[in-house]
């Protein structure tokens, strides 16, 4: 494939860019509908206005140059649109009562204990905290390595490929909207180490809404990417979005993606989402519950995403299988 050449078959409009178009219409109507109880209404609608700016943009300049270059280009744009509709989630779900006390008295009464206590005293070296850390900084790189290999080695099918990321991604968003639950690393420490091996654990409302500016207290041990991860964690995580586990809902769908064009590629991942699924209780980003929920909404929606790609986004030159 030649980055630079003109493509015989423009596109208008790529799958992902319906997506995000039809995310960016439903919360901008979530937004006028609670925008009295929202704290920056204005600022949201803006960086909306932005967002459909740019996309009609990159579509008009890619009309004047239509190579793949510029298509990637499109691709990846709306991909990194993620990092900003992520922690969007939160500034619609701490309006409402947080749910972390349902969970926390689900995991005591499944399992005894809080795993993600549990986990962190078993594996307390350095050398644990750095693979499962290591572990969850791949989560990115993952993303990328397999949408480019999409794109250069099965080009005819990155459509598909990023229509199931970035549709997975908007339905768990959908989901953080409305079920506003924290996880251990921001509950935790609201209610403090007394109540937290043993409970009970109590309801703390709007807290979040109240304090949006709470952070994460930070490891003060381990390496690199225990760096890595703290950074990444301190700039842009929220209290938002543990139930269920995007970050093992959607690397299941990576490495089923990938097994899909590359066995190869997908033996290359899988240790890094090993490391994964451990380290999202291990580091308290989630629940023991939410890593089950997010490995089985994981599978379902590699499935029903992939529908919905060959039922309505699948281009005519595509059979979407």
């Amino acid at each position: 494939m030649k980055l630079f050449n003109r493509e015989k078959e423009e596109r208008s409009f790529l799958a992902v860019e319906l997506l995000n178009l039809l995310y960016n219409l439903f919360t901008t109507i979530l937004i006028i509908i609670f925008y009295d109880r929202l704290n920056n209404p204005g600022e949201m609608l803006l960086g909306r206005f932005y967002i459909l700016a740019a996309t009609f943009a990159l579509i008009f300049v890619y009309t004047k140059f239509p190579s793949p270059a510029m298509r990637l280009v499109r691709l990846v744009a709306q991909m990194s649109l993620l990092s900003y509709w992520y922690p969007d989630t939160f500034e619609f779900n701490r309006i409402f009562p947080n749910l972390d006390h349902f969970f926390a008295s689900a995991e005591l009464s499944l399992f005894g204990c809080q795993p993600a206590l549990l986990f962190d005293t078993v594996c307390s070296s350095n050398l644990w905290r750095e693979l499962f850390n290591l572990g969850y900084w791949s989560y990115y790189p993952m993303i990328v390595a397999v949408t480019l290999w999409y794109f250069f080695k099965r080009n005819k099918e990155v459509e598909r490929c990023t229509f199931v990321v970035m549709c997975s991604f908007f339905i768990y968003y959908l989901v953080y909207i409305f079920v506003p639950v924290a996880g251990p690393q921001f509950y935790f420490p609201v209610i403090g180490n007394e109540l937290v091996a043993a409970g009970p654990y109590p309801s703390i409302g709007d807290y979040f809404n109240l304090n949006p500016g709470i952070t994460i207290p930070q490891a003060d041990k381990g390496g690199f990417f225990t760096s890595l991860v703290n950074m990444a964690q301190a700039s842009g995580e929220r209290p938002t979005a543990a139930f269920p586990s995007s970050h093992i809902g959607m690397s299941t769908i990576l490495i089923l993606l990938a097994l899909r064009v590359k066995k190869g590629l997908a033996a290359v991942l899988f240790p890094f989402y090993i490391l994964l699924c451990c380290a999202t209780v291990y580091i308290k980003a989630h629940y023991l519950v939410d890593a089950f929920a997010g490995l089985l909404s994981g599978l379902l929606l590699y499935t029903f995403t992939g529908f919905l790609y060959r039922k309505f986004a699948c281009p005519a030159t595509d059979n979407g299988e």
